[in-house]
């Protein structure tokens, strides 16, 4: 929850954040690379922890009840995600811009879980890994059809930013497509009977350990063979430091093979390393109140971060008459603060 803040505060403050992308390896720095590529855990951990909580949950409820549950709360995400979220992206009380980003993406993933909790969790952590690993084939559909897809394609795998007309005036910009988010989210359902009460705490970071090894050197295998798990391969760069950029430089709309197994694999390790740390000490205490609330953080930090944007900000570009460029289009996702400005101004 804390790093997350950076990127979205890079969005809004930093001087290119709505004509670059931080990940450009042509005009990038080290230090604004960095600023972006490790705030790529957020989401995917966000997923991953929804799952686990999923299971938790499901363990005090019937099954009919974990699916009333998840259908409900998936509903009320979406409708956060139109109403709420993107307003603080905005400031548009007259929703010209809709943003369906990860809140949405959890919302759906979290409705298409609820039809497979009657299922044993072994089988929807399959079903989560065969979509991880398997979802990338459908890139070489819509490589051939020129990304042409469709509106449905394109929520389900495709998104890259496609904006979408609602109605006159209004669109909506597809950021998260649900598909591999719900992959993400079944293998941590799936995976989450590590963390109930009863299981013998050696052997759980035996696995976490485990499976994040085994996650890391898969992708260190996809990303040398540069074939597939990633639709962007890598290239030798200007440095031996840019070259390891362009390693780990990958695909987060829609995240790909490579970006799940490295997202995840340090994220199993983490847990593993973080499930020996007593929770009494003053620095777990200090984060844990960020994690005991991340929905009311989530939106709040939003809103207060473009409210600061406007008072620094707007009111000196509306003196000099400054308005921003517009946004080229390249195989590099924009930001989506680019993204709302050149259509909204």
């Amino acid at each position: 929850m804390i790093i997350m803040a950076l990127d979205h505060v890079r969005d809004y403050f930093h001087y290119t954040a709505a004509t670059d992308d931080p990940t450009n390896l042509l005009t990038t720095t080290p230090l604004l690379f960095l600023t972006r590529w490790i705030t790529h855990f957020c989401a995917p951990i966000f997923v991953f922890l929804a799952g686990i909580s999923a299971f938790l949950m499901g363990r005090n409820k019937t099954k009919t009840g974990l699916s009333i549950f998840l259908l409900k709360r998936g509903c009320w995400l979406v409708i956060v995600e139109i109403l709420i979220v993107s307003l603080a992206w905005t400031y548009d009380p007259f929703y010209h811009v809709l943003i369906l980003q990860v809140i949405w993406a959890i919302g759906i993933s979290m409705m298409i879980l609820a039809l497979f909790v009657w299922l044993p969790s072994s089988a929807i952590l399959l079903c989560g890994l065969i979509i991880i690993c398997f979802h990338n084939l459908l890139d070489f559909a819509e490589i051939s059809r020129h990304g042409q897809v469709g509106i449905i394609w394109n929520l389900v795998h495709n998104g890259k930013f496609k904006p979408v007309l609602l109605a006159p005036g209004h669109i909506a910009i597809i950021v998260y497509v649900f598909l591999p988010w719900t992959g993400i989210l079944m293998t941590g359902y799936g995976l989450g009977r590590l963390f109930t009460a009863g299981y013998v705490a050696a052997r759980r970071r035996k696995i976490l350990y485990l499976g994040g090894s085994v996650a890391l050197l898969l992708f260190i295998m996809l990303r040398s063979i540069n074939h597939y798990g990633d639709p962007s391969p890598w290239h030798p760069q200007k440095s031996p430091l840019f070259s390891l950029f362009s390693f780990i430089n990958l695909t987060k709309y829609p995240p790909s093979l490579d970006y799940i197994t490295v997202m995840l694999g340090v994220a199993m390790i983490m847990l593993g390393l973080l499930d020996r740390i007593a929770i009494r000490r003053p620095a777990v205490s200090f984060v844990r109140v960020f994690g005991r609330v991340p929905f009311f953080y989530y939106v709040v930090h939003l809103f207060l971060i473009h409210a600061v944007t406007v008072i620094f900000f707007i009111p000196k570009d509306i003196r000099r008459g400054i308005l921003l460029p517009s946004i080229s289009h390249s195989d590099s996702a924009p930001t989506i603060l680019g993204l709302v400005l050149s259509g909204y101004i």
